[in-house]
């Protein structure tokens, strides 16, 4: 069962470049967490590994949550009392917390170079073990202060001489935590090697550091991502070693984000395979100018873009799968995400999109699509953009859609369906076509329901069928067979400008011919 006390969760990614999809989704579960009990969501930056920090990659996490409609109640850029939220700036934090280790004999000295390392790794691989590691077994033979003299020990640091700490994992005992999501989950430490807790440059590793921040900043459920989960047993055991067991953090390891294929985690080379991003914004990295497409960009909507991350390993049961921000926390519990990876699925990632914008007013729309009009040098009557959002929203996938598949609203020249034109026009039908153009003309009120009326009584006069009329009208309007009821876009043009149009296409027609 969640406990759901006084509950405070925490999204801590590392800064090495922009988040994917799969590591956003884990901010949203902690938010959704946060947010349906009552608690606090905490975001801190674990710069630990500073080879691979990306300038700049930390505001394009926080403005990635800020897009998605994740509100950050402490912690980078925001602030809070347990601060700083910046791994690189607690550093001498997580030396004191080591030492303390070393000296309740948790953890030791570890002076091995690359060389040692590479040395025992060959050693163990040739007495056939597939799989060596520096564990309780190999330390024995390294250059450690549990291998070396005492003295030895004491003159290597005396000297400054390179060394990382080491947790020292014990013989044979068992690891057992009860995951929200798995269930009891249980581990061997003859499985576990003794990972390093604090390196040579002077930063801690990930292990040492998230259980130092998550017990000094009180946090209280721990929900990442499966590919954690091997070395949830090396944190169990740091509660234990610090004393900290009865204050440990309850663990959810979600499930993965796999291909749509199911066949492995999803990356940016399925991103690209797929021509479909998998991260939240545009992104250019400073220090290799490589570029990746963002949703947002692409058209998704903020909340259909978490609604669709939640249905990536959570469902709210029933046959409910499109909902607002409101009913998607109203819904959201921990026990409902499942353990099984979760398949991307990019056709559905649309349609739930799609779903979204209808839901959306015709006024809300042209905001959206203001901008995109802008961008293409387009200036237009408010109240006109409303009305080509209201005709378009049914067919369109993305904001951008409303102006690329209805182009023709806002420009006169266009390009006709010239195969539909050889195969439906008649020249010697110009003069019924200029007829009913001309009895459009005369309409007083140029409305959906009166043209209707108009041309099918023209249809019924000179026996002529739908295919044969309302093709031909489409195309001269529009340039197209695709779109809204041709009434209805002739309702939004209006008379004036679809009578030109009408007219300028059958000139066209007749000279295709």
């Amino acid at each position: 069962m969640e406990n759901v006390g006084n509950v405070r969760v925490r999204y801590a990614p590392s800064p090495t470049g922009p988040q994917h999809l799969g590591g956003i989704r884990t901010a949203l579960f902690n938010y959704l967490f946060a947010k349906k009990n009552g608690g606090t969501f905490v975001f801190r930056s674990e710069d630990t590994d500073q080879s691979r920090f990306v300038p700049g990659a930390e505001d394009y996490i926080t403005d990635s949550l800020r897009w998605a409609g994740i509100t950050v109640d402490e912690g980078l850029n925001v602030g809070g009392p347990y601060g700083p939220y910046r791994q690189s700036e607690r550093k001498e934090l997580y030396r004191e917390y080591a030492m303390q280790l070393i000296t309740s004999g948790h953890a030791y000295y570890a002076f091995d170079t690359s060389e040692d390392l590479e040395a025992m790794r060959t050693r163990m691989t040739a007495q056939g073990n597939p799989s060596p590691a520096y564990d309780h077994i190999t330390r024995q033979y390294m250059q450690n202060s549990l291998a070396l003299p005492k003295d030895e020990v004491e003159k290597r640091l005396a000297a400054g001489d390179p060394y990382v700490i080491r947790i020292m994992m014990p013989r044979n005992e068992e690891v057992k935590f009860n995951d929200i999501v798995r269930g009891w989950v249980v581990f061997n430490t003859n499985q576990l090697d003794d990972k390093v807790l604090f390196k040579s440059d002077g930063m801690p590793t990930y292990h040492l550091a998230n259980v130092v921040d998550d017990h000094l900043m009180h946090i209280t459920h721990v929900i990442r991502g499966e590919e954690w989960l091997p070395s949830a047993p090396t944190h169990v055991m740091l509660y234990r070693a610090f004393g900290w067991e009865d204050t440990m953090p309850q663990f959810a390891h979600l499930p993965l984000v796999l291909k749509p294929e199911g066949n492995g985690k999803l990356s940016k080379r399925d991103g690209d395979r797929l021509g479909f991003p998998i991260y939240t914004l545009d992104w250019e990295n400073p220090l290799t100018g490589e570029k990746i497409s963002g949703l947002a960009e692409r058209g998704f909507l903020p909340e259909a873009y978490t609604n669709f991350l939640a249905l990536l390993g959570w469902h709210p049961g029933g046959d409910t799968e499109v909902m607002d921000p409101d009913a998607l926390l109203e819904a959201f519990s921990l026990e409902r995400v499942g353990k099984s990876g979760a398949r991307f699925d990019p056709e559905k990632a649309k349609w739930i999109n799609q779903q979204h914008l209808k839901m959306k007013s015709d006024k809300e729309l042209a905001a959206l699509l203001e901008p995109v009009l802008t961008r293409m040098g387009i200036t237009s009557d408010a109240e006109y953009v409303e009305r080509v959002c209201g005709l378009m929203k049914e067919r369109a996938v993305f904001v951008p859609d409303l102006y690329e598949q209805g182009k023709y609203f806002f420009s006169d020249t266009f390009d006709y369906d010239s195969k539909t034109i050889a195969k439906k026009w008649k020249k010697d039908r110009a003069n019924l076509f200029e007829n009913l153009t001309e009895r459009i003309n005369l309409l007083q009120v140029c409305k959906s329901a009166e043209l209707e009326q108009l041309v099918h009584a023209f249809m019924e006069e000179h026996e002529l069928k739908m295919g044969d009329v309302m093709p031909m009208l489409r195309i001269a309007l529009t340039g197209t067979l695709q779109g809204p009821p041709v009434y209805d876009v002739m309702e939004v043009l209006g008379k004036e400008k679809s009578v030109t149009r009408l007219q300028n296409g059958w000139k066209v027609f007749n000279q295709m011919i």
